[in-house]
């Protein structure tokens, strides 16, 4: 089978639930436009993210309109619906009353908000690593993505094919349909995979341990794993060059080392 692209999510807001598209045009230097573009951070400027917040944030159902800039986020029977950013003074009164912090919404349209600046790229993942993954844990394939939350993901592909995008210690090139990417490194994980995507609850316990162990065993022979300091890492984090800028991601896209 030829590797493809099988899906392309959207952060819109970082922490909040993504929106599956069809199509992304990516920011050279950055990652995909309207991915992770806003984040609610305190006032002592650090994000109000999943794994600062835990189930306060996970908690909550969001959709987006990306026509149109709009978002409805529900907590219980409390539901904001508002405009990106023309509505933030409204936004940042509903989030700081749900989440008992004060919070300030903050936009980055070039960059967005990653974890990791110097791979601001989106994330990999093959469908089968994901499989592989919820069979661990008796997890649904729907659950596992909502707690890995990768940008991309490719089928076609044996589990973990997607630790071979990256080397020893230099990014290694490959193509998504007419974009070229950069593999940096294996992402490492927070606390947030180990929780439920919908609650917010720890389950099961000890996921990060267990994680580690199957993940060690189950490293494929190309895989770099000097690159393993620890093996509670999954996804690939990228980085695109400014020569790609404008370009397009689309699903069925073939991907070429």
């Amino acid at each position: 089978m030829t590797p493809r692209l099988a899906k392309i999510r959207i952060f819109p807001v970082k922490a909040l639930d993504p929106v599956e598209v069809q199509d992304a045009r990516v920011v050279g230097g950055g990652g995909l436009v309207h991915d992770r573009e806003f984040r609610l951070a305190g006032d002592d400027g650090a994000p109000l993210n999943g794994k600062r917040m835990g189930a306060q944030i996970l908690s909550l159902r969001a959709e987006f309109d990306l026509a149109f800039g709009e978002m409805t986020v529900r907590n219980g029977a409390s539901t904001l619906r508002a405009r990106l950013p023309e509505d933030k003074i409204a936004i940042e009164a509903w989030f700081s009353e749900q989440l008992g912090f004060t919070a300030h919404l903050e936009q980055d349209s070039r960059l967005g908000f990653p974890d990791d600046t110097a791979a601001s790229g989106p994330t990999v993942v093959s469908r089968a690593t994901l499989e592989e993954v919820a069979g661990w844990f008796g997890l649904g394939l729907e659950e596992t993505r909502r707690r890995f939350r990768a940008n991309l993901e490719i089928d076609g592909v044996p589990a973990f094919w997607e630790d071979q995008l990256f080397g020893a210690s230099s990014p290694r090139r490959f193509r998504i349909g007419d974009v070229q990417l950069q593999g940096v490194n294996p992402c490492a994980r927070c606390a947030v995979p180990s929780r439920d995507s919908r609650s917010g609850r720890v389950t099961p316990a000890g996921f990060a341990r267990i994680f580690g162990d199957k993940r060690r065993r189950s490293l494929p022979q190309w895989a770099e794993a000097s690159r393993f300091d620890h093996y509670y890492r999954l996804t690939v984090n990228t980085y695109i060059p400014e020569s790609e800028n404008g370009k397009l991601l689309t699903v069925g896209d073939e991907i070429r080392l």
